[in-house]
């Protein structure tokens, strides 16, 4: 996989001209769109999250680059509007995108945020699809630091999963960003503080592969949910693979089915087998969890952090891919040296 760093537009290909032709939402001789916020150029789709498709953005008066997320205003279900509210709650949370403007033009739902860099899942490729245990422990310590940020504002994100963890770019590339709040869903009153209530039957909302086994049973999804999804990355980062992937099935509702067999048959000891105790720990604890209790996150950060303690690591944002970049862009730099440069790696942003 090949990265490309964030130095300027890319030019405009014929796929990107029709791409934009037949989603009406630029000119493809102009390739420029009016917003609220300014006149910006797209360059390219970089990305889709759960709603909606995500575009490289230029401000043409100052040159800046963003990210722009857009929906065509007659979609069945509408969400970047409701995503839109979500993302105003959470402003000013460490980790989370800086939203520049919502607003509609033309027939599209256009949201204008801050560009972030390449998602765990884009740098977990470049990695050759293994992290190191140091890589892990220093992700794991702000995934949990970022849910815990959307619990206490109210809401759970029911879809985590490595696609939707972004790092920064520039001065905040060794910071980790929680993104696309389509699914998000409040599940606390913020005046009262009273709980949405347990209710089954309930569809499987969210990525099957990182879903807790509770979502697969039809039970409304909680903090704990939000949790449990993380630990099956985390195991997916140590991994390569989690044991319920590549299963053949007829239909998705079949495939669901075995994915949950799958998951529901496999102890947490068998899960993490080969790894720290910390993560069956983690696992253990997450699926003890009730449905309206609270997660005690530092205990969470705690079991990790000691864990990075007794390994010996050093918390100095020497990623994996932080290591692999520089060796590509020097073959002479020492491999236990932290970058400086604060460059990294530009992938897509959804």
């Amino acid at each position: 996989m090949r990265f490309s760093f964030c130095s300027g537009a890319r030019g405009w290909s014929r796929r990107d001209q029709m791409a934009a032709a037949v989603s009406g939402i630029v000119n493809p001789q102009s390739k420029e769109f009016i917003c609220g916020a300014g006149k910006y150029r797209l360059v390219r789709k970089i990305g889709s999250g759960s709603f909606g498709d995500i575009y490289l953005g230029i401000n043409i008066s100052n040159g800046e680059e963003v990210a722009v997320k857009i929906e065509s205003s007659k979609a069945r279900h509408p969400q970047l509007l409701y995503e839109s509210k979500v993302y105003k709650i959470l402003q000013g949370g460490v980790g989370i995108p800086h939203i520049r403007w919502y607003g509609t033009e033309r027939d599209f739902n256009i949201l204008v945020m801050d560009l972030l860099g390449p998602s765990l899942e884009d740098l977990f490729n470049f990695c050759s699809r293994r992290f190191t245990m140091k890589t892990v422990l220093m992700l794991a310590d702000q995934m949990i630091g970022r849910i815990e940020y959307v619990h206490v504002k109210n809401f759970i994100h029911r879809d985590i999963k490595p696609d939707n963890f972004l790092m920064g770019i520039g001065r905040h590339c060794n910071k980790l960003f929680l993104i696309d709040f389509g699914l998000a869903k409040k599940f606390r009153d913020s005046r009262t503080r009273a709980h949405i209530a347990y209710r089954e039957d309930k569809n499987l909302t969210g990525t099957a592969r990182y879903a807790s086994i509770n979502a697969h049973l039809g039970i409304e999804q909680s903090r704990r949910d939000d949790m449990e999804a993380l630990g099956y990355v985390m195991m997916y980062f140590n991994r390569g693979q989690l044991p319920w992937q590549g299963l053949k099935a007829a239909t998705k509702k079949q495939k669901y089915e075995k994915i949950s067999e799958k998951k529901m048959s496999t102890p947490t000891e068998i899960l993490c087998k080969g790894y720290p105790a910390e993560f069956s720990m983690y696992m253990n604890y997450c699926r003890g969890l009730r449905f309206d209790e609270a997660p005690d996150y530092m205990y969470l950060r705690q079991l990790f952090r000691i864990l990075f303690r007794t390994l010996n690591h050093q918390y100095d944002y020497t990623f994996d891919w932080t290591i692999l970049t520089q060796k590509a862009q020097n073959p002479n730099v020492g491999l236990g040296m932290p970058s400086h440069s604060g460059a990294k790696p530009a992938g897509n942003h959804g």
